[in-house]
């Protein structure tokens, strides 16, 4: 049986580095990041555009570098499109949740209240660990 993969959503991407997540979740967290983190291109944006110092931003910066990151594909953009079409999803929210559809990722938030609503998407909240 495969071992389930997952997608890091920003806010836990920042959460994690900052360690500001409960033990339970820091420890789950390592074992994820420990196996090559998967973060959408979405992600990689927003973490690298925070304004912060040179030291944290090295720190985001290598965890970026050191993460997979799932560009916008066609796959991707059409699931975005069908989530957009039915929700009033926010369109970052949409390519997240679409980039862990597509992949059959599940998708690692604390925000499970703007991806609930979405059919077939597989969330995990660390705070709830």
């Amino acid at each position: 049986m495969e071992q389930q993969q997952y997608l890091i959503d920003t806010n836990v991407v920042i959460d994690y580095l900052g360690q500001k997540l409960p033990p339970s979740a820091m420890t789950f967290l390592n074992e994820v990041v420990d196996s090559i983190p998967n973060v959408s291109i979405i992600t990689r944006i927003e973490v690298l555009g925070f304004s912060t110092t040179k030291d944290s931003y090295q720190l985001l910066e290598s965890f970026m570098n050191d993460a997979t990151v799932l560009d916008l594909t066609e796959d991707v953009a059409n699931q975005s499109i069908e989530i957009r079409k039915s929700l009033k999803t926010k369109l970052p929210d949409a390519i997240i949740a679409a980039t862990a559809m597509v992949y059959d990722l599940k998708l690692i938030t604390r925000n499970v209240g703007d991806f609930k609503h979405i059919a077939d998407l597989k969330l995990l909240n660390p705070w709830e660990l």
